[in-house]
């Protein structure tokens, strides 16, 4: 909250053509979120999906979301003769008045070249689902399904982290659709910087994936592909039994206890 007092403050006082976006699509696995687009509608475009709340990744029923009040249409219309001209050319295949489209509309257009608009966007189906969803949504004024997302994912979070053994400090924050495993750190706090050395120069973080899933049939995504540490692996919390976590954690573990058994008979057999 704190970060997000700053930066309305920052906006309000000093930078009111501030451009913000925000990524909400795990907000409603997390109690008591309020987007920064409620804080400011004005200067934030939104991204979402429907995805994860609902179960359907690989739908594509992805939205983005801008006030219709915001600052993106008037900096538009504040630009420099030269550049509206060249927007105007831009835009007009697709208006006889191209000065008069919105930003987000503009955004529609550009997601297809703007020759393509005629494409853009979602298809009818989709557009059907994203309503249904949205009208559940809606009715359910109690939010019993998202406060049941929310229940089934921290269980699951707990469970894998039993079969772990590990336990972690409480997070407001945590979302729990996954969990993000930095095995360096893991490696260091029980066994010591020289065990992290013996990783770094033997291994890479994909080999206790392979063998992981040699070993259990388990199959985990390495988190560098997400931007996380270059050794963590990646655990998704959102489609598997309750049971299955516990199992999850401990044959990770067995796998990464091989390479401390190979790290201990390294030193035996010098």
């Amino acid at each position: 909250q704190s970060s997000m007092d700053r930066l309305v403050r920052l906006v309000k006082t000093k930078r009111r053509d501030l451009i913000l976006i925000t990524d909400d699509v795990y907000s409603t696995f997390v109690p008591g979120f309020r987007s920064l687009m409620a804080e400011l509608p004005e200067n934030t475009i939104g991204v979402y999906s429907y995805s994860k709340h609902f179960g359907c990744t690989g739908w594509r029923l992805g939205v983005i979301a801008l006030h219709e009040s915001n600052i993106y249409d008037r900096m538009i219309a504040r630009l420099p003769a030269r550049d509206r001209t060249a927007l105007a050319r831009r835009y007009s295949s697709i208006s006889m008045d191209p000065a008069e489209i919105r930003f987000i509309d503009r955004m529609v257009a550009d997601s297809r070249q703007v020759a393509l608009n005629h494409t853009a966007g979602l298809s009818p189906p989709q557009q059907v689902q994203m309503a249904l969803f949205s009208l559940f949504a809606l009715t359910d004024s109690a939010n019993s399904y998202k406060t049941l997302s929310q229940l089934i994912v921290r269980r699951r979070f707990a469970a894998l982290m039993a079969g772990l053994e590990l336990s972690l400090p409480s997070d407001e924050h945590r979302a729990s659709y996954y969990a993000e495993l930095d095995l360096m750190v893991w490696a260091e706090k029980l066994h010591g910087p020289d065990f992290v050395a013996f990783l770094r120069k033997n291994y890479e973080c994909t080999d206790i994936l392979f063998r992981l899933a040699a070993q259990s049939g388990v199959v985990l995504m390495h988190g560098g592909g997400f931007g996380g540490p270059e050794w963590s692996v990646r655990v998704s919390l959102a489609n598997l039994p309750e049971e299955t976590y516990p199992k999850i954690g401990e044959y990770l573990k067995e796998a990464a206890q091989a390479y401390v058994d190979e790290w201990h008979d390294s030193f035996r057999s010098k």
